[in-house]
C-alpha cells in the first residue's frame, strides 16, 4: 500500500510540478518575448480578404481593424516553453522525486512530433503573412493543407502499423474499423488543427478552450493510468495559461498559426491514445461548432447565390457584429466549453459503469 501512494505521489508530483514550472517559464519570459515580436517586426495584419475563399469582408476588417499591430506568434512562447521542460524533464529521476520523464516512447512520442512539426509549419505561414511574402501572403491553402495531411499520414501510419491501433471505443463497446483508422485518423488531426486555429479569432477564446479541452484530456489519461501523457497534457495546459494571462482583452499578443494549428492537432492525437476521438466533439464542442459554422456559410454562398446564414463566419464574429462586446463571447464561449468538456469526461467515465 505504502510503495503504491508513494508512485502515486510520485505521478502527481510530476504532473502538477511539470504544468507550475511550464506555467512560471512562460508567465516571466512572455513580456522579453513580447518586445521581440515587437522589435523584429512580427506584428498582425488585418485584411479585407477571407483566408478561406479570398472574397472580400469589410465587416470583419471594421471590427478588428483596432487590432493591427498587435504582435502575433505567441504560440511560439508556448512550444518552446514545452521544449525546454520535456527536455529537463530527466532531471527530477535523478534526485528520486519521480519515476518518469516526459520523454516516453509508448505515451509521448507521437504527440510531440505532431506538437512541434505542426507548431514549425504553422511558424512559416506566421512569418511569410506578417512579412508579406508570397501572393497569398502567407502558405496557400492547398499548400498548409497537403502538409498537415502528410504529417497526419505518418502519425496513422506509425498508429495502425507499428502500435496496432485498428478501433474506436464509445462508451464500453469496440469498433474494429481496421484500415480506415488510417483516414480516421487523418481526418480527425486536420480537422482539429483547423478547428482551434479557427476559433483562434477573439482574444482568448481559442486559449481558454484549449485549456478546458486538455484538462479533460488530461483528466482521461490519468484514470487510464498514461501518467506521463496526462504530465505533457498538464505542461500544455501550463504554457497555454500564462499564455492567455497576457492574451485576455485587450491582448497583448495573438497566437498565430503555430500555436494554433500545434495545439489543435495534439488535442486529436491524444484523443487516439486515449482512445477518446469519438467523444472529443464533446470535449472540443466550440472548436467543432466553430468549423461547422465556417463550413455552412460556405455552402450557404455557394448554393443559395451568396446570401449568407451568419453577418459573419465563424460565428464568434457573427455575435461581436450584432452587438455582444468581445468579452461577453469570449465567456459565454468558455462556459458553454466547460460544460462540454465536463460532460465528454462523464461520458468517458459511463464506459466504467
Amino acid at each position: 500500500m505504502n510503495q503504491i501512494f508513494s508512485e502515486l505521489s510520485r505521478n502527481l508530483i510530476l504532473i502538477l510540478g511539470s504544468t507550475l514550472f511550464t506555467f512560471i517559464v512562460v508567465l516571466l519570459s512572455a513580456n522579453k518575448f513580447c518586445n521581440l515580436l515587437k522589435k523584429f517586426q512580427f506584428r498582425q495584419k488585418i485584411t479585407e480578404e477571407s483566408s478561406i475563399d479570398k472574397t472580400k469582408t469589410p465587416l470583419f476588417a471594421s471590427l478588428h481593424k483596432k487590432k493591427e499591430g498587435t504582435p502575433t506568434m505567441g504560440g511560439v512562447l508556448i512550444w518552446l516553453s514545452v521544449l525546454i521542460v520535456v527536455i529537463l524533464s530527466p532531471i527530477p529521476t535523478y534526485f528520486g522525486l519521480t519515476t518518469n520523464s516526459l520523454i516516453s516512447r509508448s505515451e509521448t512520442f507521437l504527440p510531440l512530433f505532431t506538437f512541434f512539426s505542426v507548431a514549425l509549419l504553422g511558424l512559416v505561414d506566421d512569418i511569410l503573412n506578417v512579412k508579406g511574402i508570397g501572393k497569398t501572403k502567407g502558405l496557400k491553402a492547398i499548400t498548409k493543407f497537403s502538409w498537415l495531411t502528410l504529417l497526419s499520414a505518418l502519425g496513422a501510419w506509425w498508429f495502425h502499423y507499428k502500435l496496432d491501433y485498428d478501433s474506436i471505443t464509445l462508451f464500453a463497446n469496440s469498433y474494429n474499423i481496421g484500415a480506415w483508422y488510417i483516414p480516421l485518423f487523418i481526418f480527425v488531426i486536420v480537422g482539429s488543427a483547423n478547428a482551434v486555429n479557427i476559433t483562434d479569432g477573439l482574444d482568448g477564446l481559442a486559449a481558454g478552450l484549449t485549456i478546458m479541452a486538455f484538462g479533460a484530456l488530461a483528466t482521461i489519461a490519468y484514470i487510464q493510468g498514461l501518467f506521463v501523457l496526462a504530465a505533457f497534457c498538464g505542461v500544455i495546459i501550463g504554457g497555454t495559461a500564462a499564455f492567455l494571462w497576457f492574451n485576455i482583452p485587450p491582448a497583448k499578443f495573438f497566437m498565430g498559426d503555430t500555436g494554433s494549428l500545434a495545439l489543435g492537432a495534439t488535442m486529436g492525437v491524444i484523443a487516439f491514445l486515449t482512445d477518446t476521438v469519438l467523444i472529443l466533439p464533446f470535449i472540443a464542442f466550440i472548436f467543432v461548432i466553430e468549423t461547422l459554422s465556417v463550413i455552412a456559410q460556405q455552402i450557404s454562398k455557394k448554393f443559395r447565390n451568396g446570401k449568407k446564414i451568419f453577418h459573419i463566419a465563424p460565428v464568434h464574429h457573427h455575435f461581436e457584429y450584432i452587438g455582444w462586446p468581445e468579452f461577453r463571447v469570449t465567456m459565454r464561449f468558455w462556459m458553454i466549453g466547460s460544460f462540454m468538456a465536463a460532460l465528454g469526461l462523464i461520458l468517458h467515465l459511463a464506459r466504467f459503469v
